[in-house]
């Protein structure tokens, strides 16, 4: 390899495309991220969304295309344009969707309306890996490998001029704020 590497990090609703020497690496809860490559032109990105659509949860969030799963569909596909490629021609993996609190000891006591919202955020990771492979089938993508679900955190780092993406599991909070 002949070149400076140029690391680029991830947060919440954003997206990066492009090619060359750059690592992009994102650290994920329950939010997920989608990862593409054309292994013939070397270009690919990655996105970190954080809801399956605008007003999931029954929040209207007035916040950028890429926090959702479907805009950020939308930002691939324009990249995709621009290239003149198609969705058949990249590599596409899935990661994130994990359960970032688990129950704690009083797990078993009646729901009220906190026990009611503390399951739907535990539910929202498996809706956010839900509609990414929703969304990608829809467009003509196939998934050639992901990590999904399960209880705690995924640093993913991918290397754009390889195609090569390496994952790093951590651990859930507990209900009480510590670790599992």
């Amino acid at each position: 390899m002949s070149g400076e590497v140029r690391e680029v990090s991830l947060r919440i609703g954003q997206f990066y495309f492009g090619s060359g020497y750059i690592k992009i690496r994102t650290l994920l809860g329950s939010c997920v991220s989608i990862v593409m490559w054309h292994p013939r032109l070397r270009v690919g990105g990655m996105c970190h969304y954080l809801l399956p659509r605008r007003g999931s949860c029954g929040i209207a969030i007035a916040a950028p295309e890429g926090n959702y799963a479907e805009g950020a569909m939308e930002l691939f596909m324009h990249e995709l344009r621009n290239n003149g490629t198609r969705p058949s021609e990249y590599i596409v993996k899935l990661f994130g969707g994990g359960c970032m609190f688990v129950d704690s000891k009083d797990s078993q006591r009646p729901f009220s309306d906190i026990a009611a919202l503390r399951t739907d955020v535990r539910e929202i990771s498996t809706r956010n890996v839900v509609a990414g492979k929703e969304l990608l089938s829809k467009h003509g993508f196939n998934i050639s490998a992901e990590n999904t679900g399960g209880v705690g955190s995924r640093t993913v780092v991918f290397e754009l001029w390889s195609g090569d993406v390496w994952i790093r599991r951590g651990n859930a909070l507990g209900t009480n704020g510590t670790p599992a």
